[in-house]
């Protein structure tokens, strides 16, 4: 049995001009309080992110390349991960920068989640992608799954300072090539 009261520590807070409260925590709500803030913040910025982390990279390329046979679309494969701010870029300018237009008229899209580059790298292998140039990567197939481009230098992997319209470019140069090689 513990004799001692536990520790009472006041804390003013100020909701305004006229308006003053205090809170009293002992150490353990302190230590719960501070826990709860930390998982609910690590939660947020998870569930932001634009690559499906428990997708099934395989499965979700078999459907992709179904649905580009029948619009007869390329497919662009996107490897990247949530924590890699160049990919986050690349995301935000396939979905709402200048690049957008191009991408969902002449693509179907696919993202891949390669974690710590230790999730579906025998995939970016497979599409001749080395991850260890850097991502975001990606592989452009027909499709019929043959490989029409894939980054192999890690193109991509400086997407924030490529900005939206080095984006852009990058993306109409790539689209040039394969319409040249049809």
């Amino acid at each position: 049995m513990r004799a001692e009261k536990d520790h009472l520590e006041f804390h003013d807070v100020n909701l305004g001009a006229d308006s003053n409260f205090a809170i009293y925590l002992n150490p353990h709500m302190k230590t719960l309080f501070a826990l709860s803030f930390v998982l609910f913040s690590m939660t947020v910025l998870a569930a932001g992110g634009p690559y499906n982390e428990n997708a099934d990279a395989k499965l979700d390329i078999k459907k992709a390349l179904s649905q580009a046979s029948v619009s007869n679309t390329p497919v662009i494969i996107v490897f990247g991960a949530n924590w890699c701010g160049d990919c986050k870029m690349l995301d935000h300018a396939m979905k709402s920068g200048t690049s957008a237009a191009l991408i969902s008229r002449d693509f179907t899209v696919v993202k891949v989640d390669v974690g710590y580059m230790d999730k579906n790298v025998d995939l970016a292998k497979s599409y001749g992608v080395p991850l260890d140039k850097g991502i975001p990567a990606i592989a452009i197939v027909s499709p019929k799954n043959d490989l029409l481009y894939s980054t192999r230098a890690g193109e991509l992997a400086d997407a924030e300072q490529m900005g939206e319209a080095g984006i852009y470019k990058f993306l109409k140069q790539v689209t040039a090539s394969y319409v040249a090689k049809k």
